[in-house]
This record gives structure tokens, C-alpha cells and sequence, in this order.
């Protein structure tokens, strides 16, 4: 049994020069993408190559308390995932960040988007011996990735091999031993930026996870683009861009917080305007404009 759609989660992953506390900067930037995902909730903690996990269905106050993220320990890196709510499937096995450990190390993954040939690869994986533990389209990509990169030299690479085989809309945010990954698929449908922590770099679903925890928002991590942070300086592969984009207007309308700064326009400010393009198009008397999707 497939899973329902769940398009629009809360990726979250920051990388810092130095062992401090990164699970709770990524709790603060999980509780500030709440409104992207309330089914359920996660956060994985690097510390030197070895990756804790703890995930759990409810809110990110309700999963996370003081113990839980002390237990969580500290690292250099983390990846944090919020999950979009709707019916079925909403046990905690579809909890992300998934980890995975094979190999060539271990490797954690937080996904936002749905592929449209998830059900085709999934079946592909499954005859060739894959067992998979969820419902959800996450796992597929994992396990993508995680064949590519036993044939590959870096994690990088595995990501932009496995981006061939990946059809549809995906914001990812890859952990490895000694790298956090940022992929975006090439038609760059659903959000995804860079941020500019003290000592190290963040990335995003949203610029609003960047307000929380002090960080700088940078930019837009482009349709197609890899953002690579290793050793304290990012990386940009950038073999997948150039096609044509297709962002999802509903993040404007109806997906992204008001005080985000997404594709580089003010989610506040773009519904004020459609608000006035409204007007303008069929003008009435009316007190509040507000967008019903």
C-alpha cells in the first residue's frame, strides 16, 4: 500500500565548524516550520561519523523536550524533518529523517515533495531484493542514492547521479559522515535556501527556520543545484540546472509562513498583491481579500 501525498513538509539541516548543541538549533527551526508538517517530526544528530536519531507523530514541543535533545548529544551537524498531516499512514515508521547505513558510512535524509515515478522505482528496487520499512516515497530516494553512492567517490556524486533516476518534485537535505547536502529537483517545484550560521551554514525549507536559530538568509538554492557543506565552505554542483522552472504558486497562497522571503519575494507582500491584482480584476466593495484554496 502506497502513501498519500505529503508535498508539503519542513526540511531543516545545519552545519557547523565545531561540536556544539545543533540539535537545538534544529528543534527551533522545526518549531518555526510547524505549519508545514504536524503529523509527526524528527532530528538527526552527527557527531563525528556517528548519527542518533530520535522521531516521534505529534507536534515538535510534543516530541522533543529538554531530555530528548540532551539525549540527542552534540555533533557538527543535523538534519531535522517535519512532516505534512493528512489521513493514513501516520504511524511513526513514515517519520523522517531517515537513516540509512550501509558500506560507505551512514547517511541520513530528509525529504519535502513527491516523486511521480516513485511507485515504477519502488517495484524496480523491490525485484532486485530492496526491503523497504515505510510507505512513503523518501525511502526510494534513499535507497537511490545509497546504490549510487557504492559506485561513486563522494556522496555528491551519488546525489547528482541518483537526481537522473529521480522524476517529480523533491527538496533534499542529505547528512553524511563529513558533508551536509542540499538538492533541489531541476523544475525546483517545491522551496529550498541557504543560510549563514555564526560558524557554519544552514539550509531551509524557508528563511523564516533561519530567524530562529540568528542565521543569515543567502539565497535560494537554484532548480537542479547540489549545495555542498564541507570544512567550513560551500560547493555548488550545478550539472542539473538550466531547465525550465516550475515552482508551486501554493506556497505563495497558501503553503509558506507570511514572514518568509521565498524565490526571492516576500510571501507577505506577494499576497498583498494578488490581493490588489484581484481587485483589479473584478472589482468590489469588500473589507478583508483573503485566498481560499
Amino acid at each position: 500500500m502506497y502513501s498519500e501525498l505529503h508535498e508539503e513538509c519542513g526540511v531543516f539541516g545545519i552545519y557547523e565548524n565545531s561540536r556544539t548543541d545543533v540539535a537545538t538549533s534544529a528543534y527551533f527551526a522545526l518549531y518555526a516550520l510547524q505549519h508545514r508538517g504536524q503529523e509527526s517530526c524528527g532530528i538527526a544528530v552527527n557527531d563525528d561519523g556517528v548519527i542518533n536519531c530520535h522521531k516521534n507523530v505529534g507536534l515538535v514541543p510534543d516530541v522533543f523536550n529538554r531530555d530528548v535533545l540532551e539525549s540527542l548529544g552534540q555533533g557538527n551537524m543535523a538534519v531535522g524533518h517535519c512532516r505534512y498531516s493528512t489521513t493514513g499512514n501516520g504511524s511513526v515508521v513514515n517519520a523522517q529523517p531517515l537513516v540509512v547505513r550501509h558500506c560507505k558510512g551512514t547517511m541520513a535524509l530528509a525529504h519535502n515533495g513527491n516523486l511521480v515515478n516513485a511507485p515504477d522505482l519502488r517495484r524496480q528496487l523491490e525485484m532486485n531484493g530492496a526491503i523497504f520499512h515505510t510507505t512513503n516515497d523518501s525511502e526510494v530516494i534513499s535507497y537511490i542514492i545509497t546504490r549510487e553512492r557504492l559506485l561513486s567517490p563522494s556522496i555528491e556524486e551519488a546525489v547528482a547521479k541518483a537526481m537522473y533516476t529521480l522524476k517529480g518534485a523533491y527538496s533534499l537535505i542529505v547528512m553524511s559522515p563529513k558533508k551536509l547536502i542540499a538538492a533541489r529537483d531541476p523544475n525546483g517545484f517545491r522551496p529550498l535556501c541557504v543560510g549563514k550560521t555564526e560558524n557554519g551554514y544552514a539550509f531551509a525549507s524557508e528563511s523564516c527556520a533561519f530567524d530562529s536559530i540568528g542565521a543569515q538568509f543567502l539565497r535560494d538554492v537554484e532548480p537542479g543545484e547540489i549545495v555542498v557543506a564541507e570544512d567550513g565552505e560551500l560547493k555548488s554542483i550545478r550539472t542539473h540546472c538550466g531547465g525550465r522552472s516550475s515552482f508551486c504558486v501554493f506556497e505563495y497562497v497558501y503553503f509558506a509562513r507570511p514572514d518568509s522571503v521565498v524565490e526571492g519575494v516576500s510571501v507577505h507582500e506577494a499576497r498583498q498583491r494578488a490581493g490588489r491584482i484581484l481587485y483589479r480584476e473584478h472589482p468590489i466593495e469588500a473589507d478583508v481579500v483573503i485566498g481560499v484554496p
